[in-house]
């Protein structure tokens, strides 16, 4: 069976999240986007759990659960927040947490409750408990359970952050890096950049989403495909045996798409390449205060492989952008105006999915649903074809053709434009 998964994201429990983030729309817009397997998000809350429990449904023997769509299932899934002090430094990194069944969330939930308030938010801040002691204790619980270290270049949160990070997991995880088999590349780096270190060749890399919206724009940005058996431990095997045959790609954005890619002062506007940040010793020339050092930057300080190195038997990947993107750049709005939305509507019901627009249809059926303009930069996204200017110090990338940046608008929510 080929599986789209999107294995990590949150609930309207999480900070900064929308509050149509539930089981309901999550299910409805996986269908929309083609995804047929989603994480659940942010199991370690109460109230966000109790929902759980009330909607889904396990599927008999797999690991996996479902709502009221049997195409579309769910794995549990939840992200933490460690913060602790290591050589002399305060980290803070996000890990990915999957297991197979609500028993198991439950005794991961006791434990985490002694390091943190889970009804705080749907991915709690965890203290007193490094990242080894995290692993080791939910590996005491459940041999099934997985850790995933999250968006690992992200400079704030993440194992390798230019703010809080390590250069090595095995400085953060120690002895207990043996239980880490797989890494989330996250939205400001891909594959390739991530091959460039030795170091990472023993581990998988998978991405997802990390959505904080259920729109299609946002959810499935970033999945894992497969083909293996709809099950929670066929699924994990495929991930942890990094067999091509099974594990058959990621789906990404380009990682200039991504909030952090090139380094960066936000409130002044500046956004710089490595070698310019390295002119100015990392500090905006603006203003004088120190810049937000990317995820090019910091893979570049950490490499020890050119550009284009391969490894034996890496995982391949594809470079799409999310459908909204192309459609609002042709429109000359945002990807959550109502034109948009009409537009791409359109497209998917034509071709039952937004993935299976951005991958398969053809040219010539495109041409007869839509702007020939629109058409045009799907095949062209589909060729690995469109520039983006990056994104920079949580600033998203805008995409660019013949010149021209992508306008951004003030607009209403996407959800004014969808019927109930």
């Amino acid at each position: 069976m080929k599986i789209f998964s999107d294995l990590h994201l949150h609930s309207h429990y999480s900070r900064a999240t929308s509050n149509k983030m539930n089981i309901e729309n999550l299910e409805r817009y996986a269908k929309v986007k083609g995804v047929n397997l989603l994480g659940t998000g942010d199991f370690t809350h109460p109230s966000w759990l109790d929902e759980l429990k009330r909607s889904l449904i396990e599927v008999e023997n797999s690991g996996l659960f479902q709502f009221k769509d049997k195409d579309i299932f769910f794995m549990l899934q939840a992200e933490v927040s460690n913060i602790y002090r290591q050589g002399e430094k305060t980290r803070k990194i996000h890990n990915v947490i999957l297991a197979p069944s609500f028993e198991i969330v439950d005794q991961i939930n006791d434990f985490l409750k002694n390091y943190g308030r889970l009804a705080s938010d749907g991915r709690p801040i965890l203290t007193n408990i490094n990242c080894a002691e995290l692993v080791e204790n939910l590996i005491n619980i459940s041999k099934d359970i997985v850790i995933i270290p999250a968006h690992i270049w992200t400079p704030w949160f993440s194992l390798f952050g230019s703010k809080s990070g390590f250069d090595l997991a095995e400085e953060c995880f120690k002895d207990q890096t043996k239980h880490i088999f797989a890494l989330e590349t996250g939205l400001s780096s891909d594959p390739a950049m991530n091959w460039r270190l030795s170091s990472l060749d023993k581990f998988t890399l998978v991405s997802n989403s990390d959505s904080h919206s259920p729109w299609p724009t946002r959810l499935g940005r970033e999945l894992n495909v497969f083909e293996t058996e709809m099950k929670y431990k066929n699924i994990i095997n495929t991930i942890k045996d990094k067999d091509p045959k099974k594990f058959l790609y990621t789906i990404e954005v380009d990682p200039s798409y991504g909030k952090y890619h090139w380094d960066g002062h936000r409130n002044c506007n500046v956004c710089l390449n490595p070698k310019e940040s390295k002119k100015y010793q990392n500090t905006c020339p603006v203003c004088g205060n120190p810049l937000t050092i990317g995820v090019e930057h910091r893979v570049e300080k950490l490499a020890d492989r050119e550009q284009g190195f391969v490894p034996k038997n890496a995982i391949p990947f594809k470079t799409l952008l999310p459908l909204s993107e192309l459609i609002a750049h042709v429109y000359n709005t945002q990807p959550f105006s109502k034109k948009v939305w009409n537009e791409s509507t359109k497209l998917i019901k034509g071709f039952d999915s937004e993935l299976n627009v951005l991958l398969n249809a053809s040219k010539e059926k495109l041409k007869l649903l839509i702007n020939e303009r629109v058409v045009d930069l799907i095949i062209k996204n589909r060729e690995g074809e469109l520039k983006v200017q990056p994104g920079y110090d949580g600033i998203y990338g805008k995409l660019i053709l013949d010149g021209k940046i992508s306008i951004k608008q003030p607009q209403k929510r996407i959800d004014s434009y969808i019927n109930k």
